[in-house]
């Protein structure tokens, strides 16, 4: 007689892994089908001149979400991973000799800052990360390891002694708007306001509750020995050990609903896996476009074109860099960013640009250029109509040659040899994550309700769980990580729920679901 309940989880990205990995450790028989080769989803590597450049998240924070949950897998973080903290979170460049690194000691960036723009705004910034680091404690445990993310459970969580706390993180302001309270120059308020493309926003539309994301850097920005990849295998190879089965290459077409609930999945090859719940780590767009079975659209909320996140034109690069001292983690503003997002908002590639540039080959400690050519990364905003638009509409060559301007402006000089780069547009991330037109972190984070609007772990199909960059409590590694905890939760909670209901039923009468099974829907 089977006894382990089966759980499909559809696609090994951050998310789907951090679920596979604690639902095998808890006795669930765990099958994980990804079309890609191999685990990751957008943590991956792209093959340059016979080099592997990351080609996704680039910054490794908030490592205690990771450590929490290799400890429920009953693991040690640091047996798996080799992290560095970096001494230089990011150096920033306007144009010829306007350069500024934000420094992981906060008394030592106030001082660079002072250096750079006057001791007045180093004042601004003390302001400032006291404010972030407010708005991030009262949001960490009110409402990033919730499970369901209202309004309502927000203030509740919070309790009545800090809605004066809730109040003073003013997410009714934009963060642009806000970053005016602490800065007067206008390429710091560039600077913080970047955090809002953390997550695929618009600084002028994404609410001050972002400024978040510099406490989250000041508490470390690690580099991963052996490239970001690791994180993924590192949670693969975990899974694995624990019972959970892996199958690559191979493409889930539906979801499939019996009597209202998940039941499991049907493969492209025609294949049907059963399985007692489902839990989806892609992007959430997909479900609500039927891309998954007209049967799961109702799994989450239509998808809204107009409501996606920015996505991306990057360049992999093996290179030889001069004239501009990078850093592991650089950023070469645009000359004008308001033009900027207009430019993104309208459905364009910006005129002008603003750059990150990653140099994978730079250590944690700013230590200098490597000799020969480095493993570059290259990326700019775009915005999400890979749907709409085919891969030659992108014009790649027309915006690298606006990159290599805005590059130019602070002396940096890129020299390529023939095959050493790749281009991936916004029509290319589609058909990698398809549902989002490219979009790379589900929704925007415009306006204070947009957080709200995430779809929880808990789905509206009884048995579907979902998980990922796009759900509660959004994008990036740690939140991607966290979302497969909070599904893992959620599932072993709601079973649990069933097996207590069952056992409590009367033979022969009439069962009534406890209180703990009616409130998990």
């Amino acid at each position: 007689m089977r006894t382990q309940q089966r759980v499909v989880v559809v696609g090994a990205g951050v998310g789907g892994l951090a679920s596979a990995l604690l639902l095998a450790h808890g006795g669930f028989d765990v099958t994980v089908v990804e079309r890609a080769a191999g685990p990751g989803g957008k943590l991956r590597a792209g093959a340059v001149a016979g080099l592997a450049v990351d080609a996704g998240p680039t910054v490794f924070t908030m490592p205690w979400v990771f450590e929490a949950i290799f400890a429920e897998a009953g693991a040690t973080l640091a047996d798996w991973l080799t992290l560095k903290p970096a001494a230089v979170l990011a150096r920033h460049a306007w144009g010829p000799g306007e350069r500024l690194d934000l420094l992981a000691n906060p008394d030592a960036a106030a001082g660079a800052i002072a250096a750079f723009a006057g001791p007045a705004e180093a004042d601004g910034y003390r302001r400032f990360c006291a404010r972030a680091r407010s708005v991030y404690e009262t949001l960490a445990p009110a409402f990033i390891a919730a499970q369901r993310p209202s309004l309502p459970e927000l203030v509740r969580r919070v309790g009545p002694t800090r809605l004066g706390d809730l109040w003073r993180i003013t997410p009714f302001r934009s963060l642009w708007s806000a970053l005016g309270d602490h800065f007067r120059d206008p390429r710091l308020r560039q600077l913080f306001g970047r955090y809002a493309t953390y997550c695929g926003s618009s600084p002028f539309s994404a609410p001050a509750t972002l400024m978040l994301v510099a406490h989250v850097e000041q508490a470390g920005v690690y580099t991963v020995e052996g490239g970001m990849e690791r994180i993924a295998h590192a949670l693969a190879t975990l899974a694995a050990s624990s019972g959970a089965r892996f199958r690559y290459g191979e493409h889930v077409d539906e979801i499939l609903v019996a009597r209202g609930a998940a039941g499991g999945v049907r493969l492209a090859s025609g294949e049907r896996i059963e399985a007692d719940a489902v839990v989806f780590n892609g992007d959430a767009a997909a479900l609500g476009a039927g891309l998954l079975g007209l049967a799961a659209r109702r799994g989450a909320g239509p998808a809204r074109p107009a409501r996606r996140s920015l996505s991306a034109v990057t360049w992999l690069m093996a290179a030889e860099t001069a004239g501009f001292p990078l850093s592991r983690h650089t950023v070469f503003f645009s000359g004008d960013s308001p033009r900027e997002f207009r430019d993104l908002a309208g459905g364009r590639t910006p005129a002008d640009p603003t750059v990150y540039v990653c140099a994978q080959d730079r250590g944690a400690v700013d230590d200098g250029a490597p000799r020969g050519p480095e493993r570059l990364l290259c990326l700019v905003n775009a915005p999400p109509a890979g749907d709409v638009r085919d891969a030659a509409s992108w014009e790649v060559d027309a915006c690298e040659e606006r990159v290599l301007t805005r590059l130019a402006a602070s002396g940096l000089t890129i020299r390529r040899s023939a095959g050493a780069s790749l281009a991936t547009t916004p029509s290319d991330f589609a058909a990698r994550y398809p549902g989002a037109g490219g979009a790379l972190y589900g929704e925007a984070s415009h306006g204070w309700m947009a957080s709200f609007r995430r779809p929880a772990s808990r789905s509206p199909i009884p048995g579907l769980y979902l998980a990922g960059g796009s759900v509660h409590p959004g994008p990036g590694l740690p939140m991607a990580a966290m979302s497969g905890r909070l599904a893992a939760q959620a599932l072993m909670a709601d079973r649990a729920s069933m097996r207590l209901w069952s056992r409590a039923a009367t033979p022969g009468g009439t069962s009534t679901a406890s209180a703990m099974t009616a409130g998990t829907r």
